[in-house]
């Protein structure tokens, strides 16, 4: 079993200078601790539970050069104060991809395009959790200026762990119909609408998945992905298309049992090293 200490080991040994994660959480201090609590109460004990100074540093022991720190919003009202937020925790913490969110107001498009003319390069939404359809019209222009601008947002939409009114590929399927050029990132690999998911990233030249928590010993144990689909994993990693992504620190097993799952997949090391590194890098403009 590999362990967080030998995760170093590894991706050296790929020849890889680290890795870069696009699913990585940090939260105001206040949503910090309603997260947790939520997950302690309805999902599983966070592995990871110190400062954000103690996670910066275990980020960076783990050889984890480049991550967001993702929030998402579940009202309206909040998405502009977690993007200022976000933005000043990626100032103080030269690792951190500037990060934001959105949600469907009246007011989104303006703080959007804040957000971008202030050095963001890359969104996340939590269809589940926003309790929001991506198709309400109230989205439509933000979904337009990401798209034009090639923005990637990282779009919880699949219904794992739990169902949502609006969760599932046919309302994202319909944005992108909309919006084809949408640079959409699916979280989770759409646990557990894999097939479907996989099939949106066939099929739009912009859409990607990350693996946060897929292929886990956890995951796998309520939400088994297809064998019969991991020629395609196969073919869309080699083709840019899958990231890496964890969910630290909200996840109840060692980060680097994320990583273990992926080498056990038996792809090859050239899919490693795409998933691990070269294809957020080439997403995200990163040396």
């Amino acid at each position: 079993m590999l362990g967080d200490g030998e995760l170093p080991d590894f991706w050296r040994g790929l020849g890889l200078p680290g890795l870069i994660d696009v699913h990585v959480h940090f939260y105001p201090e206040r949503m910090l601790r309603k997260v947790w609590s939520y997950f302690d109460s309805v999902f599983w004990t966070i592995t990871y539970r110190g400062s954000d100074a103690e996670r910066v540093a275990q980020l960076a022991d783990l050889g984890v050069r480049a991550y967001p720190a993702l929030s998402y919003a579940h009202r309206p009202g909040m998405a502009a104060e977690l993007n200022a937020w976000a933005l000043e925790f990626a100032r103080n913490n030269p690792a951190c991809i500037p990060s934001a969110t959105f949600y469907p107001e009246s007011d989104n498009l303006v703080y959007v395009e804040k957000a971008l003319s202030a050095g963001v390069r890359i969104f996340k939404v939590h269809v589940q959790v926003g309790a929001f359809d991506p198709r309400d019209e109230l989205l439509d222009p933000v979904w337009g200026m990401l798209a034009d601008s090639g923005t990637p947002v990282i779009t919880h939409a699949g219904s794992g762990p739990l169902p949502g009114r609006h969760t599932g590929p046919g309302p994202l399927e319909a944005v992108l119909q909309r919006h084809p050029r949408l640079t959409a990132v699916i979280a989770h690999m759409g646990t557990p609408e894999y097939a479907e998911f996989l099939e949106l990233a066939d099929r739009f030249e912009r859409v990607h998945l990350d693996t946060t928590m897929a292929f886990t010993d956890f995951v796998e144990g309520f939400a088994p992905y297809p064998q019969e689909k991991m020629a395609m994993v196969r073919e869309l990693g080699l083709a840019g298309k899958i990231l890496l992504g964890s969910d630290f620190p909200n996840i109840p097993y060692s980060y680097a049992h994320q990583i273990e799952a992926l080498a056990r997949l038996d792809l090859g090391d050239d899919w490693l090293r795409a998933v691990c590194w070269h294809n957020a890098a080439r997403l995200l403009g990163i040396p």
